[in-house]
């Protein structure tokens, strides 16, 4: 029952009335309502046809205030419903009356409503969207803010780093060379060739 239009009900009835009831009269009084002020009030089938389109626009405003509600298949249903009516009305001599009027005009409150009502629900769904974005915006902000930092663990004390390609010291022994041998030189008391022992210099 989402999306069938509650106020082609009455409209049907009357059609119904009107093509195929020429002899019953919409002003005739089907029966008569005591009141507690003594008087009675004569019911007829243009009151009933009225009371009933007022409960049928009362279920569809109702259908339109649920979330979720009125799509738009229901919106062009209703608009199809009222444009009909008024079509009827306008076209039509047996449906010239103020109870057929009337039932166009519920037809046409229906329609009003439910794009009044899909157009608030928008508005308000911008601003709860934007609430809840500034929220999870706000929290993701905190969450940041107070995330404790994780430092690292400890770790073992390690021995002072020594490199591996590390060149043990190695003990440079100079090189000797052999030296030329001195030339020899004749001392002064012996000449070449002679054993004897230099004599002794004399006194001058």
């Amino acid at each position: 029952m989402i999306g069938f239009p509650l106020l082609l009900i009455p409209l049907a009835i009357y059609n119904i009335i009107a093509f195929l009831m020429r002899d019953v009269s919409f002003a005739a009084p089907l029966f008569t309502l005591p009141l507690p002020s003594g008087t009675g009030w004569p019911v007829t089938l243009t009151d009933g046809l009225l009371t009933l389109g007022i409960l049928m626009l009362l279920c569809e405003v109702i259908k339109g205030a649920r979330p979720g509600a009125k799509y738009l298949t229901d919106h062009l249903l209703s608009l199809l419903v009222f444009g009909g009516a008024a079509a009827e009305f306008v076209l039509l001599p047996q449906f010239g009356t103020s109870t057929f009027f009337l039932l166009t005009l519920l037809a046409l409150v229906d329609f009003l409503s439910g794009i009044a009502l899909r157009r608030r629900r928008g508005a308000q769904a911008a601003p709860a969207m934007s609430q809840r974005d500034a929220r999870k915006a706000a929290a993701a902000q905190s969450e940041s803010q107070f995330e404790p930092v994780s430092t690292p663990a400890p770790s073992a004390p390690t021995a002072e780093a020594v490199p591996l390609d590390r060149a043990e010291p190695k003990i440079v022994h100079p090189e000797v060379t052999p030296s030329a041998p001195s030339p020899e030189v004749p001392s002064p008391g012996l000449q070449p060739g002679d054993g004897s022992q230099p004599s002794p210099d004399r006194p001058r």
